[in-house]
């Protein structure tokens, strides 16, 4: 994957990841109240990890493939 590629899918990677993050912290924290930080972060990790795994970088490459790859898309 070149650089350019790289740089495309991190760009993409962020708007997607960004608002899962913040809304799973607005769940997360209140429910976690005086909890130790590595412990929130016991619970959010797996669930961020799943979330990415399982759901964004499939709907990015399925949505974005190329774009990512710096084709025109076929449907264009």
């Amino acid at each position: 994957m070149s650089l350019p590629a790289r740089l495309r899918l991190t760009l993409l990677m962020t708007l997607a990841v960004y608002p899962v993050v913040t809304l799973y912290l607005y769940v997360l924290m209140p429910l976690t109240d005086g909890w130790p930080i590595w412990q929130r972060s016991l619970v959010l990790v797996p669930m961020m990890s799943a979330t990415i795994v399982l759901l964004v970088v499939p709907f990015i490459n399925a949505r974005f493939g190329a774009f990512i790859a710096g084709r025109k898309s076929a449907s264009a």
